[in-house]
């Protein structure tokens, strides 16, 4: 499954990668518990640059699960919070030929695949090998996109934020087809969390 939050007209954050957009507190208490029925969550390394994100589950009952950063150029230094040693697996997904940064705590575990094994199926096979079946893609726009146009999310929980940001960074973006009649759909249900609103599409039925 994926998540993402973005403005009413998609972005994620504004030109300058300003990602404050102010969260509800029903939306943040959402993603801890979809973080908390996953078995292993997913970030590229943008997001973790932007937002220096922990992953962990807080605020709701529920252990957190295992982090994956996909990094292939190896960008994330090793103060980041993602790799905090705090009994948590990390897995760095990076390249062949990426220079890891220095002083990574024994949780985390270096994992190398040739730039063109970065696919999404390919990701999740990796996963699904070591026993992680529950995923959650949570960010940000380019990674979850890219899994949603692979037809790998059973559900994708796009939520939108009563802001419109005019021009940034993307959201949710995939190659469309040029028949609206023809636009992705599927079964939905919506959440109202404050002022924010939740659509989830469930892509599993």
């Amino acid at each position: 499954m994926g998540q993402l939050r973005q403005s009413l007209d998609g972005f994620i954050a504004s030109r300058s990668g300003d990602a404050g957009l102010h969260e509800d507190s029903g939306s943040h208490n959402h993603l801890q518990r979809l973080r908390a029925l996953s078995d292993a969550v997913v970030v590229g390394a943008s997001t973790v640059l932007v937002e220096d994100c922990s992953l962990a589950v807080e605020d709701v009952a529920g252990t957190s699960p295992v982090r994956v950063v996909l990094d292939a150029g190896a960008k994330v230094g090793a103060r980041a919070r993602v790799f905090a040693d705090d009994g948590v697996p990390t897995l760095l997904v990076t390249a062949l030929d990426a220079s890891v940064p220095e002083g990574l705590p024994a949780s985390v575990e270096v994992v190398r695949l040739p730039a063109e094994e970065f696919a999404p199926r390919r990701v999740l096979d990796l996963l699904q090998a070591r026993g992680l079946r529950k995923v959650l893609v949570e960010g940000g726009g380019k990674t979850v996109s890219r899994f949603l146009e692979a037809g790998l999310l059973d559900r994708l929980y796009l939520t939108t934020a009563p802001v419109l940001i005019g021009d940034g960074v993307p959201g949710i973006r995939f190659s469309g087809s040029d028949m609206l009649a023809e636009a992705r759909t599927a079964p939905v249900r919506r959440f109202v969390f404050g002022q924010d609103i939740c659509t989830e599409f469930n892509f599993g039925t």
